[in-house]
């Protein structure tokens, strides 16, 4: 499929230095209708949906901000943490709002799996269907998402 003019200036947001220092695409030379695409592919093959796997996520990150930065046990088998960062992004997809920047760390005891993501990253994956492009510093699989966090 051909990006539109709209996704190239939104890759172009996403690009190292201009919305945050990383970037949202790491070494991922795919155009962003590719990601996408390739990731609407796997939520769906996975039996779930993008809003569902960030309900989740903010089900946790909910439960982990009552430890004020230390792990809080998640029944039935999770323990979850939130670390604030200080600072605010605003969405590259030109989203309003600013979102803030913290780090969620989530364990699932009962598989030894861990995964530590933002808010952001639940942003981007609830109303864009985005889990940034391969060697992003905050990609997320949905495989691994669905694998650690479960019930989804």
């Amino acid at each position: 499929m051909k990006q539109s003019p709209e996704f190239d200036r939104i890759q172009k947001a996403m690009a190292p230095g201009v919305i945050c220092r990383d970037g949202f695409l790491g070494t991922d030379t795919r155009q962003l209708i590719e990601i996408l695409i390739d990731d609407d592919a796997d939520v769906k093959r996975l039996g779930t949906t993008h809003e569902a796997i960030a309900g989740r996520m903010r089900q946790l990150r909910d439960e982990g901000m009552k430890g004020l930065g230390e792990f809080v046990k998640v029944p039935p088998h999770f323990e979850a943490r939130v670390d604030s960062v200080r600072g605010k992004l605003p969405c590259p997809f030109g989203h309003p709002g600013i979102i803030p920047k913290t780090n969620i760390t989530v364990r699932n005891m009962e598989s030894g799996g861990e995964i530590t993501y933002t808010d952001m990253n639940i942003h981007l994956i609830e109303a864009h269907g985005f889990y940034e492009g391969r060697g992003a510093c905050f990609r997320l699989e949905p495989a691994d998402l669905l694998r650690i966090l479960q019930d989804i």
